[in-house]
């Protein structure tokens, strides 16, 4: 009698492991795709595509060291941006580290490099997101735009 409850337990943690891995490599596939999203976003200079990730009230510390917040204000500064001093730039944006503190919160590190036409308008930065699952999924709460400066 005990053995097979023994046996039973065991098999049942085998498949709840294994459910976890599922879940976890199709949220790291989505947060991934939220990246991906914002780097279209930029570079069709679409600041709604490009904010579409964003929570509601995510704070957003940009590049030059400002503050913003909430979903809308991020998508109408980068639609100006995209309509002024960034129009000919684009960028890649490659995740480098997804890692998740609960099942339903992550870190995310993304190298990103940004092309222009000119020597000051082309940059490295590192973006750290706290990205949170919710009802309706992956959303960015916290984004900090560091940028790279170039090595001697």
């Amino acid at each position: 009698m005990r053995r097979p409850v023994i046996v039973f337990f065991l098999l049942l943690a085998i498949v709840n492991s294994a459910l976890a891995q599922n879940n976890r490599e199709a949220d790291e596939a989505a947060i991934r795709e939220h990246v991906k999203q914002m780097e279209s976003g930029w570079n069709t200079k679409s600041g709604a595509l490009f904010a579409k990730p964003f929570a509601e009230d995510a704070d957003y510390v940009v590049i030059n060291g400002s503050h913003i917040r909430g979903r809308k204000v991020i998508e109408s500064a980068h639609q100006g941006i995209f309509d002024t001093i960034y129009k000919d730039t684009t960028i890649t944006l490659t995740v480098k580290q997804v890692r998740f503190l609960r099942p339903d919160v992550a870190v995310v590190h993304v190298n990103g490099h940004r092309d222009g036409p000119t020597k000051e308008l082309t940059q490295d930065a590192m973006l750290s997101m706290v990205m949170v699952k919710e009802k309706g999924g992956w959303s960015i709460t916290s984004f900090q735009n560091t940028a790279v400066a170039p090595r001697p």
